[in-house]
């Protein structure tokens, strides 16, 4: 027989071939079973972080905002009122400009505080989640970046708001229109212990 002619490694090739095919289709589904993995993964962190970002936007705007607006009320006060979420106010000065100045007259905020990023000098910092049940809990961050200052008295807690006399009533009293107050707050809800990937920002506007 011609050696040239012979098939004699066509079986070889042909089960070296099928291995290579065998081999690049495990691999292919090992890709997808560990891209899967980390995009669920992914998901379930950003709704981590998600869920501590709202829970911030709770406690931030029917908590703490409502004390902030009293006349009396202190930065020692304001955070013994709430001992267990760390609560920190680093530029206070800075955060009473911005709940009673147009945001233009603010003068006592540097400039990280006048960015729209909560990441970058906040002014309000608190911890969720971290009382033990979890290993490591949320860093919740809130900054004013925008106040349209409204005609409410915070100093005399007087309501504009009040109830006129109907059509046939005898009270004269002219009673002014009350303007609300608007404040744009971004949130961000970010893992404690350096893992930036683990945030969620919110912007969210308030009325008062």
């Amino acid at each position: 027989m011609d050696p040239l002619r012979g098939q004699g490694g066509a079986a070889l090739v042909t089960a070296l071939m099928l291995t290579m095919l065998a081999l690049v289709i495990a691999m292919a589904l090992l890709y997808s079973v560990t891209m899967g993995t980390r995009v669920s993964a992914s998901h379930k962190r950003y709704r981590s972080a998600l869920a501590a970002a709202q829970g911030g936007v709770e406690l931030f705007g029917g908590e703490l905002l409502p004390l902030l607006f009293e006349p009396m009320m202190t930065r020692q006060k304001l955070k013994s009122a709430f001992p267990l979420i760390d609560l920190q106010l680093p530029q206070y000065e800075c955060l009473q400009e911005k709940l009673t100045m147009p945001t233009a007259s603010w003068s006592r905020c540097s400039e990280a505080q006048l960015t729209a990023d909560p990441g970058d000098s906040p002014d309000v910092t608190f911890r969720l989640g971290s009382d033990g049940l979890l290993e490591q809990g949320f860093l919740v961050k809130a900054k004013i970046i925008d106040t349209v200052p409204g005609n409410s008295d915070k100093n005399s807690a007087i309501d504009y708001l009040d109830n006129g006399a109907s059509v046939a009533g005898q009270d004269e009293a002219i009673r002014p229109e009350h303007l609300a107050g608007v404040y744009n707050i971004s949130m961000q809800g970010v893992r404690e212990g350096g893992n930036s990937r683990e945030k969620a920002d919110l912007s969210v506007l308030y009325a008062y």
